[in-house]
C-alpha cells in the first residue's frame, strides 16, 4: 500500500501544464502558478477512487481468505500425519513428511507470488487512476493560472488558496463518467485537449 501511495504522490509531484485557454482573471479564480494537491485524498474521495479501492479491498479479503483455508487443511494434514507416526515405519514415515514439507514449501511460493502480484496489481491501478485524472487535473491549473502541481505532503507551508484538492474531488467525479467496470471515460472537454502528467 505504501509504495503505490509514493508512486502516486511521485507522479503528480511536477505536473507541467499549458498556459493557453482563458486565464485565472478572466474566470474569477485564485491565481497562483503553483498550486498544491492531497493525492491520497482524492483517490479516496472520488467515486473512480473508491471503486478501484474497493475492487482491491474484495482482492485482498479474497486472497486472506484463501490462505486461512490453506493453513487450516495444512494443520488437518499435519495432524493426520502425526497420528499415522503410531503405525507406519519411521523409513515410510520420513518419506510422508519430506513430501508434506516439499508441498508446505511450493504453497508458501505460490501464495507469496499471489501476493506481490496484488501489490503489484495495486500500484497500476493506482497509476492508471492518475492517468485518468491529469487532463482534469491540468484544466484545474490552468484555470489557477498555474504551470507546476505539487504533491501536497511535499509542502512543508502553503496558503489554502493554492489547494485544489476540493476542487478537484468534485471536478473528478463530475467529469469521469464511470462505468462499473473499472474503467472511466474523461467527459468531451471544451476547447484545447490538456496536456498530460509527466511520468
Amino acid at each position: 500500500m505504501l509504495r503505490g501511495a509514493r508512486l502516486l504522490r511521485m507522479a503528480v509531484t511536477v505536473l507541467l501544464v499549458g498556459l493557453s485557454g482563458a486565464s485565472a482573471q478572466d474566470i474569477g479564480v485564485a491565481q497562483s502558478q503553483i498550486v498544491v494537491l492531497d493525492t491520497e485524498k482524492v483517490f479516496s474521495a472520488t467515486i473512480l477512487g473508491r471503486s478501484i479501492a474497493d475492487d482491491l479491498a474484495d482482492k485482498v479479503r479474497a486472497l486472506a481468505a484463501e490462505n486461512q483455508r490453506i493453513t487450516e487443511e495444512l494443520e488437518a494434514e499435519e495432524k493426520e500425519l502425526t497420528e499415522k507416526r503410531k503405525t507406519i515405519s519411521a523409513e515410510e514415515f520420513r518419506k510422508l513428511a519430506d513430501a508434506f514439507d516439499e508441498k508446505v514449501q511450493r504453497i508458501r511460493v505460490e501464495q507469496d507470488a499471489k501476493q506481490r502480484e496484488l501489490q503489484a496489481l495495486r500500484d497500476r491501478e493506482r497509476q492508471s487512476f492518475l492517468d485518468s485524472i491529469a487532463p482534469i487535473l491540468s484544466a484545474i491549473a490552468r484555470e489557477h493560472g498555474a504551470v507546476v502541481v505539487l504533491e501536497r505532503r511535499n509542502v512543508l507551508l502553503s496558503a489554502g488558496r493554492i489547494d485544489i484538492t476540493e476542487e478537484a474531488i468534485e471536478k473528478i467525479n463530475i467529469a469521469l463518467d464511470y462505468d462499473g467496470t473499472g474503467g472511466a471515460t474523461p467527459a468531451p472537454a471544451e476547447g484545447q485537449d490538456a496536456p498530460a502528467a509527466n511520468e
